[in-house]
């Protein structure tokens, strides 16, 4: 295959991968811009219901879990997103269930002031009224359209990272031109402007939509396993009975890895899951978001797993990194700008690449019109 026709064949596809996913890439981009503080966000929209009164002492966790079990009886699991909350912040719990059908993504979300006990939000992340950027963070996932929306969240992610290569290809030797600011736009029409806009915008952020398109669909590959569809529709297990209270097994699980900083508690309800600790260790890089934990059997309340991110092949290390890289947690405020910023890219791009699939399209026509030749 020669040079020539090697460019337009990856013309070609970047065309119709453009086309074919235009519209969900810009939706994909505008959720992702939007939930980059996510925690901020959401601290501010809802700051008067997540502060709560100090009251000593505070309920136990094994206390918090039956609440919310109580209030919740359809629950497989609940993960603690906030471990280290603040005397004064309410604890957030992520509820997942499972409703036997692949059109809902089945995951909750539920709010506890730590010293009554009182439930302050809950509510599925279909639903904007628990929080909105809860919602936002589900779209972002699987477009609010159940599991074949996160499979289509996923093929898309694939598709950008065709499209990002298949772009490098066309546009490579504008690269040295763009980066060195040799290569402007021509604002003579909209055509020019949009052609050029492709360019630039295409160049500047490669290496950011290739990496979070990329780690987006590494994340999510497990929807493509038929095993993963299936429990999907499987009615969920049988609930836990004669667990170990739940503050014995923190407890179990932070003697047994003393300098992990906890990040997250996984407690289960159904039979065959495991409680779980996760999250960091002093001096690790703020790149890293998972790879240490403790896993503690739910029945006998005995540690059965410790996981250190240092003991890991370089792959797992490598893998560790990608939450960090897509979420652009692992710099402070300016990279999450930044992150901002660049996510809108995606949808700029999609809307620069309609308008010149546009300007061909009515210029074949225009070609076509004037070789027919005159009528009598």
């Amino acid at each position: 295959m020669s040079g020539r026709t090697f460019k337009q064949l990856a013309f070609r596809l970047h065309s119709w991968l453009g086309l074919v996913s235009g519209v969900f890439l810009l939706l994909l981009g505008l959720s992702g811009s939007a939930i980059v503080f996510f925690k901020e966000m959401d601290k501010t929209i809802h700051a008067r219901l997540l502060r709560v009164q100090p009251a000593a002492p505070a309920l136990s966790l094994d206390s918090v879990y039956q609440v919310v079990r109580s209030r919740q009886p359809d629950l497989v699991g609940m993960a603690w997103l906030n471990p280290d909350a603040a005397p004064d912040e309410a604890l957030d719990f992520r509820l997942y269930r499972n409703d036997g059908k692949l059109s809902t993504y089945d995951l909750g979300l539920i709010t506890v002031d730590p010293y009554s006990g009182k439930v302050l939000r809950q509510g599925s992340l279909s639903r904007m009224k628990p929080s909105l950027l809860h919602w936002i963070l589900q779209f972002h996932w699987s477009f609010q359209l159940g599991i074949p929306g996160l499979l289509l969240a996923t093929v898309f992610g694939l598709t950008m990272v065709l499209s990002v290569l298949t772009g490098t290809v066309i546009y490579r030797k504008y690269f040295w031109k763009v980066l060195t600011f040799r290569s402007g736009i021509a604002w003579k029409n909209w055509r020019t402007v949009s052609s050029g806009l492709h360019r630039l915008i295409g160049v500047w952020s490669l290496a950011f939509n290739l990496v979070i398109f990329f780690t987006g669909f590494w994340m999510n590959r497990f929807s493509f396993d038929p095993e993963y569809w299936k429990s999907q529709v499987t009615v969920r297990p049988p609930a836990l009975k004669g667990t170990a209270p739940a503050d014995q097994m923190l407890a179990a699980a932070k003697k047994a890895f003393p300098e992990l900083l906890v990040s997250k508690v996984y407690l289960p309800v159904a039979t065959g899951k495991s409680f779980k600790i996760s999250g960091t260790v002093p001096g690790q890089s703020a790149l890293f978001y998972n790879g240490n934990s403790v896993t503690v059997d739910p029945v006998s309340g005995r540690v059965a797993v410790v996981e250190r991110l240092a003991a890991q092949s370089f792959f797992r290390q490598t893998e560790a990194t990608f939450f960090q890289l897509h979420a652009g947690h692992f710099g402070g405020t300016p990279v999450k700008v930044l992150y901002v910023l660049l996510g809108l890219t995606p949808g700029l791009l999609s809307v620069t690449g309609a308008l010149l699939w546009w300007r061909r399209l009515r210029s074949r026509r225009q070609r076509g019109l004037l070789a027919q030749p005159l009528k009598p």
